[in-house]
């Protein structure tokens, strides 16, 4: 005997999910996360380099595209800052956000099988997706630096994000505290009801278009209107993607209408998956 016992209490539909049996079984997020990232590169010639494929084709046709649209120097840019370098360090956070809803919102149906046979807490299958896309994050982090110091070089950017730098893990975990609210309602409804993962890829690409990443707060702020603003900064994103173009690149502060608001939401969409997933979770393994 280990003096280890099992507790059997009464389910309790409006309770949150044991969130201590989570972080006792940590290693399985580890395993599971360790999992994808060897299945998504297995034999893949550039491996991991494929992170940087989407956002470097998105930057290049915007890129393109508003040039020709707008004229050369009227991209909707952070000022002074190249297009290019203004969007891709707006696709950094975003591909984090993105790439986590993308495979968590879907993570009770891929892991079908291991749910069906073995038990174990089940918001270890959603949150495993997010340390994936972590990872995926970095390593676009590791080439926007790169970025960075090549525009500075060329005369075209002042490198020299100096303290500001230092808020980047908050907006990071806004970022990832956002997704993984979004997994949890997605991953439950797409368990039970299969149209939300034929919707997700669409509500993802209209998110992107609702977030400043390819064009800036700034390039639409007077056009939205007081009342436009209040319901364009309920997506929490746009604190994150803003934030980190004022860490990195010296853009505008995001409004405090702006933080208060992505602050908020989160906290609700939260809070709510939380409980959402534990009551659909007593049933997910049946209908499967």
């Amino acid at each position: 005997m280990n003096g280890r016992c099992t507790e059997i209490r009464p389910y309790q539909p409006f309770a949150f999910a044991d969130l201590r049996e989570l972080w006792e079984r940590r290693d399985l997020i580890w395993i599971l996360a360790l999992r994808d990232i060897r299945t998504r590169y297995k034999q893949s010639v550039l491996g991991i380099l494929w992170v940087m494929a989407p956002p470097l084709l998105t930057v290049s046709i915007f890129h393109v595209l508003f040039g020709i649209l707008l004229g050369p120097g009227q991209r909707p840019t952070v000022p002074g800052v190249p297009y290019v370098l203004s969007t891709f360090c707006a696709l950094v956070p975003w591909q984090l956000f993105a790439t986590s809803l993308k495979y968590s919102g879907n993570s009770l149906v891929s892991n079908r099988n291991l749910i069906s046979k073995v038990y174990f807490p089940r918001l270890v299958v959603p949150v495993a997706p997010i340390i994936v896309a972590l990872v995926d994050c970095a390593v676009a982090f590791v080439v926007l630096l790169g970025l960075m110091a090549a525009f500075s070089l060329a005369g075209e950017f002042e490198f020299g994000a100096g303290a500001r730098s230092l808020s980047l893990p908050l907006f990071v975990l806004l970022a990832v505290s956002t997704s993984l609210a979004l997994s949890l309602w997605a991953s439950a409804l797409s368990a039970v009801y299969r149209d939300f993962g034929f919707l997700s890829p669409f509500t993802i690409q209209i998110l992107m278009y609702l977030t400043p990443v390819v064009y800036t707060y700034g390039s639409i702020a007077q056009s939205l209107g007081e009342g436009g603003r209040l319901l364009y900064g309920l997506n929490p994103m746009v604190a994150v993607v803003e934030g980190f173009r004022w860490a990195l690149l010296g853009g505008a502060f995001p409004e405090a209408q702006l933080l208060f608001s992505a602050g908020a939401v989160n906290v609700v969409l939260l809070l709510g998956g939380i409980i959402f997933f534990h009551r659909m979770e007593q049933t997910i393994v049946d209908v499967i």
